[in-house]
C-alpha cells in the first residue's frame, strides 16, 4: 500500500533540518522526502534516517540558486555543465541515503532561449540524467509545475512532460505526478492519474487555494486517496504542502486518508 512520507522542506520548518526527522517520527511518519539535502554532509542525514527509522523516498537534483529564485536548471542551455555536476552530486547523496529516484525540475528557459532549443537542452540532460542515474540503479523524475506559483517555468503540464519523456526514451524516467501543481494548470485529476499510472512513479500533495494540507480546499482528497487505493498506485505519496497552522496541528487528515487508502 502506499505510504505517506513528509516532505521535511515544507513541514515541521520551525525546527533545523536535521531536527525534524524526529518530528517526522514523532507525527507517526515512517517515510520522509526532502527538495534539497545539500545543505548539510549525506552522513549526517543517514544518521538521522538511521536513528528514527525513516526512509527517504526522494530528493531532487541541484536546481540551482534557490534563494535567488532559481526553481530548475535543466532546461537552460546556458547551465548545461552546472546542471550534469549536478547529477553526480546527486547520486552520491543518493547512494549514502538509500534513494531510489530523484527528481529534476526542468526551471525557466533562459533569456532570449527559443521554445525549439528549450526543449532540446532539456532533452538533452534528462537523456544524461537517465543514463547516470541508471547505471547507479536510479530512476529519474521530471515534474511539471504551474506557472500561477513559478512563472515562466517551462514544463508546466502533465501531457507536455510525457511528451518529453517520450522524446527522452529512457525506461528509468516517470512522472512526478503533483496533485496541487495539476489542479491549478489542468484539473482532470483522476481520469490523467489513472490514464497515467504506469507512468507514475511518486504523487504529491496539497489542496488549492493556498498549498495547505489535504482537506482544506477545493480537492476532493477522500475521493483522490480512494481512487488512488481502486487503481493499484503502490508508490509513496509525498506531503508537500504549507500547513495552515503548524504541523502537527494540521495533521489530522491522515486518518481518513490512511482510511481510504487502505493503509
Amino acid at each position: 500500500m502506499p505510504r505517506f512520507a513528509a516532505n521535511l522542506s515544507m513541514l515541521f520548518t520551525e525546527a533545523p533540518l536535521l531536527e525534524r526527522f524526529e518530528r517526522a517520527a514523532r507525527a507517526g511518519f515512517g517515510a520522509v522526502e526532502i527538495q534539497f539535502p545539500y545543505e548539510h554532509p549525506a552522513a549526517a542525514i543517514r544518521e538521522r534516517l538511521d536513528e528514527h527509522r525513516l526512509a527517504l523516498v526522494l530528493h531532487n537534483l541541484p536546481a540551482g540558486d534557490w534563494a535567488a529564485g532559481d526553481r530548475g536548471i535543466a532546461c537552460d542551455p546556458a547551465r548545461r555543465d552546472e546542471f550534469r555536476a549536478g547529477v553526480a552530486r546527486a547520486i552520491d547523496y543518493a547512494t549514502t541515503l538509500g534513494v531510489t529516484q530523484l527528481n529534476a525540475l526542468a526551471g525557466r528557459p533562459g533569456a532570449g532561449v527559443d521554445d525549439a532549443r528549450t526543449r532540446r537542452t532539456l532533452v538533452d540532460n534528462l537523456r544524461y540524467a537517465a543514463r547516470a542515474l541508471g547505471d547507479a540503479g536510479l530512476r529519474l523524475l521530471v515534474e511539471p509545475v504551474n506557472r500561477f506559483d513559478v512563472p515562466g517555468f517551462w514544463l508546466d503540464t502533465t501531457a507536455k512532460a510525457i511528451s518529453v519523456l517520450d522524446e527522452v526514451g529512457a525506461d528509468n524516467a516517470f512522472l512526478q505526478y503533483d496533485v496541487y501543481h495539476a489542479q491549478r494548470s489542468e484539473g482532470e485529476l483522476a481520469a490523467t492519474i489513472e490514464r497515467l499510472l504506469p507512468r507514475i512513479a511518486h504523487v504529491q500533495v496539497a489542496d488549492n487555494p493556498g498549498r495547505h494540507e489535504p482537506g482544506s480546499g477545493e480537492i476532493d482528497y477522500r475521493f483522490v486517496f480512494a481512487h488512488l487505493r481502486r487503481i493499484g498506485y503502490r508508490g509513496a505519496i509525498g506531503c508537500e504542502y504549507k500547513p495552515a497552522a503548524g504541523t502537527e496541528a494540521g495533521l489530522g487528515w491522515l486518518a481518513w486518508a490512511h482510511e481510504r487508502l487502505g493503509s
